[in-house]
């Protein structure tokens, strides 16, 4: 208890003297940043672990693309389980003169097995919900999301058109199982009865369709989770291709995809802070041991053991990391739920409450950093001699060496994997991070030995801001790096939010397609072909579709499981639009072999787009076999294509001559320009052909483009750790230079500096380290923004010389002021009185 004691006496006058606020502000924010990120997820994870039933609407989901065989059905009743079915689609909604895209739902009674509808039968969405367990809209009736009656102007009790029939709205939906949040719905819900489908005459051949058969068991507890383990066990081996099942341990598999995409983007991204705020600790050590050292050196001269003064040291480390780690949760708890509010809706409609984990996490982080960063340079006061009291040059013989901190590497390296949690992404992180460091250290050393070739000897503040660099090497490295990385994250941001989002939408042409129209009948060409030029609407050639599954290649059936990429996995199970064209289009490039001529019509040839032929490992030659309803086709590779996807007309991975495909029903579909004003156009088109789907790209694009926005702010907010971190390494290194600092400038004013000379010295000296961080950081900027643009989003890149110009500017007036605001006291004061603080 007496070391304890010793311990907690001193931190309190380390405290009150300013000597270990910067090492506790820095482990506040590593903590904060880690548990900020880990709260948020772990909130939307409990949520999906905890109420898997409800967002699956029941405990096991049968998923296909056609029509699921009786036999599960049957299965499920048999063992007497509670069983309903449920359609989805997407259609058209027509009020008036008005029509908007919806997603249609579909569901008989009994829906939703777990869970239950909230839905509201006023018209405004902020009158009292009424929770409905066991019910479904009546026959002719439909209950839609508030987002939708807005669009369309409805009120309950007025009538829609959907497909063929009309129908009357009953209720607004305000919460519903089976459904994430924004990110998981472009269009919004419309519910109808199961029975009313067939009316509609949207579901034909060809029709895009989601058959779903939920099933949830009829007891509870661990007897649940036994029964549909039985009934998924019988189930498993009996699936054909295109039907998958959900249980609660796979409840939303989009969902739990984004969610970890999601999260190993916001915790590398918090990761940049807690890797800055270690840089920060290490800077604030210095100035923490510097002024201790004579204290224990005193406590050496009073009989300390090193025994004692190891316990000392270790109990104010440990008392440190409680303090910072304690607070660092609580302030990451709050933060949370900024992020919650940012992104949240994107995952979920409702979050539960977090866990403990976070905190753990939290502790661990704090614990496991300031120990690793801050115990090597405590090694110091340990050794410290007490002949120190009358010789200031002595500080004991522990060597530093970089062996001390490769227990702070480990716990970086342990960090960074377990907030990526994929061996590969970890290692590209921490090689990246690897490579800007040492590129920003050659960078500012070169910087340094560049400015010494100037010949400064009339601007002798100048040289003295110059001689300040020289003096103190390692820690301008240790600044230009750390505000390089800072700086670089923010800048990487700005640049995906704006320049990319901005590219993309100029990259379209203004009279790009902006309707799609899909679910065409043949016997429907002639008619909508008329419609459209009566309206004096230009549009491109209607492209016939026939769906088809790949099966096998070169005679051996398809091995899914042998791709290991996760996309090609998802293409090759896919079912493939197949069409035929005599022509190729405009928007297609010819990268290999040989476009067919006329006399090879009937010919069985394929032509791949170039992208699915690299992911599926096809070439020139191969022989693709394809089950289209029930009968196998076998084309050859004649050709790859380059599509240009961004021109927005319709295209299409496989193509074959004409009269391929003639003995096969196809659907059709087509893409036009509508220009502003002509949306009566389409209202007469529904309302001529109403089983036509017509999507609103532009719509669409709106959509994406506001949960891109959501989630950059969601970054933003993370990414503001780093810039915390960033001007806390620079505080850091200015409180680790401060008493040198002090001693320049008392020497330079007994010689007879003016304050302000001594002022632009350190401002010359900063703002030469503000320059050089910025340069390193727009470099690597844009990189990294290269290679996003090209081989992420297969978007040219842009150099944008205003962000770099900005970001130069910002750096030359942000640094050197910080630099002032840290060191104005010393400069106000005289020379008699630094004299005597020495």
């Amino acid at each position: 208890m007496f070391a304890f004691s010793i311990a907690w006496r001193q931190c309190r006058s380390l405290w009150s003297s300013g000597e270990i606020r910067v090492l506790l502000f820095a482990l506040i924010l590593a903590v904060t940043a880690t548990t900020s990120v880990s709260f948020f997820t772990d909130r939307i994870k409990a949520s999906m672990q905890t109420q898997g039933n409800v967002l699956l609407g029941a405990e096991l989901v049968v998923n296909s693309d056609h029509v699921l065989p009786e036999k599960y059905l049957a299965e499920a009743q048999r063992r007497q389980y509670q069983t309903t079915q449920a359609l989805e689609f997407s259609s058209m909604v027509l009020k008036g003169e008005s029509s908007e895209l919806a997603e249609i739902k579909a569901v008989e009674t009994g829906f939703p097995l777990r869970g239950h509808l909230t839905i509201s039968k006023q018209s405004t969405t902020t009158a009292k919900a009424e929770p409905f367990s066991a019910t479904i809209p009546a026959r002719g009736t439909v209950w839609m999301e508030p987002r939708l009656a807005q669009k369309l102007a409805l009120k309950i009790g007025d009538e829609v058109s959907v497909g063929e029939s009309q129908f009357t709205l009953a209720a607004l939906v305000l919460q519903e199982p089976s459904r994430g949040g924004d990110m998981f719905s472009i269009a919004p819900r419309l519910f109808m009865n199961s029975a009313d489908v067939p009316a509609t005459g949207l579901v034909q051949f060809g029709s895009r369709v989601k058959y779903q058969l939920l099933v949830a068991a009829n007891t509870d507890g661990a007897a649940v989770n036994q029964a549909m383990e039985d009934y998924a066990d019988w189930l498993k081996p009996q699936l054909a291709r295109g039907e998958r099942v959900d249980d609660i341990r796979s409840a939303r598999p989009e969902m739990r995809s984004a969610l970890n995409k999601a999260q190993q983007f916001l915790g590398i991204a918090s990761m940049v802070g807690v890797i800055l705020a270690m840089v920060a600790m290490l800077l604030a050590s210095i100035p923490y041991v510097q002024k201790s050292l004579d204290a224990y050196a005193l406590m050496r001269c009073f009989g300390a053991t090193k025994k004692l003064i190891t316990q000392i040291l270790l109990y104010q480390t440990l008392l440190l990391a409680l303090v910072g780690s304690v607070i660092g949760c609580v302030l990451g708890f709050a933060a949370q739920y900024g992020l919650a509010i940012l992104a949240g809706r994107l995952f979920l409609e409702t979050l539960p409450a977090p866990g403990w984990m976070p905190v753990l996490l939290g502790f661990a982080t704090g614990f496991a950093t300031l120990l690793t960063v801050v115990w090597p340079q405590l090694q110091r006061l340990r050794a410290v001699p007490a002949l120190r009291i009358l010789r200031q040059d002595l500080e004991g013989n522990v060597r530093s060496h970089g062996l001390m901190f490769l227990p702070a590497l480990l716990v970086l390296a342990g960090l960074v994997f377990w907030h990526a949690g994929d061996i590969k992404l970890a290692g590209i992180v921490l090689a990246a991070l690897f490579g800007l460091v040492v590129v920003a250290g050659l960078l500012a050393y070169a910087g340094m030995r560049f400015v010494q070739t100037f010949s400064v000897r009339n601007f002798g503040v100048i040289k003295l801001g110059f001689m300040g660099l020289r003096r103190r090497p390692m820690l301008t490295i240790a600044q230009v790096v750390g505000l390089s990385m800072g700086l670089m994250a923010i800048l990487l941001l700005a640049f995906v939010r704006n320049d990319l989002l901005k590219n993309w939408q100029t990259s379209l042409p203004a009279d790009a397609p902006n309707r799609f129209v899909i679910n065409i009948q043949a016997d429907q060409i002639p008619g909508i072909n008329a419609l459209l030029s009566a309206h004096a609407i230009q549009h491109a050639d209607i492209f016939p579709m026939v769906r088809a599954r790949l099966i096998s290649v070169n005679g051996k059936p398809l091995n899914i499981e042998a791709y290991k990429d996760d996309r090609a996995k998802r293409l090759a199970e896919r079912e493939f639009n197949l069409s035929w064209a005599a022509q190729m289009q405009a928007d297609n490039e010819l990268v290999a072999g040989q476009w067919w001529r006329a006399e090879d019509a009937g010919k069985p040839l394929l032509s791949l787009e170039q992208g699915l032929a690299e992911t599926l490992n096809l070439k020139l030659g191969d022989k693709l076999s394809y089950d289209v309803a029930g009968t196998q086709l076998e084309l050859t590779i004649t050709s790859l294509r380059k599509v240009e996807w961004n021109s927005m007309h319709v295209n299409f991975f496989a193509v074959t001559p004409p009269k391929v495909l003639d003995h096969y029903a196809a659907n059709y579909l087509t893409s036009f320009h509508l220009p502003a004003g002509k949306e009566d156009a389409l209202n007469q088109l529904v309302k001529t052909f109403p089983n036509l789907t017509i999507i609103n790209v532009a719509a669409v694009l709106e959509q994406i483009q506001s949960l891109i926005s959501k989630m950059s702010y969601a970054i933003e907010f993370v990414f503001g750790f780093s810039l915390l971190a960033g001007l806390a390494v620079l505080y850091a290194a200015l409180m680790a230079t401060r008493e040198e600092r002090v001693r320049e400038s008392t020497l330079m004013r007994v010689l007879g500096a003016s304050r302000k000379q001594v002022v632009l010295a350190m401002l010359v000296e900063f703002l030469c380290i503000g320059v050089l961080a910025s340069v390193v950081a727009n470099i690597f900027t844009n990189i990294a923004a290269y290679y996003l643009a090209t081989g992420v989003l297969e978007m040219d890149y842009q150099f944008n010389a205003w962000l770099t110009m900005q970001a130069l500017l910002a750096a030359m007036v942000l640094v050197p002021l910080s630099a002032w605001l840290v060191a104005r006291n010393q400069f106000n004061q005289p020379p008699r009185a630094l004299l005597q603080s020495v």
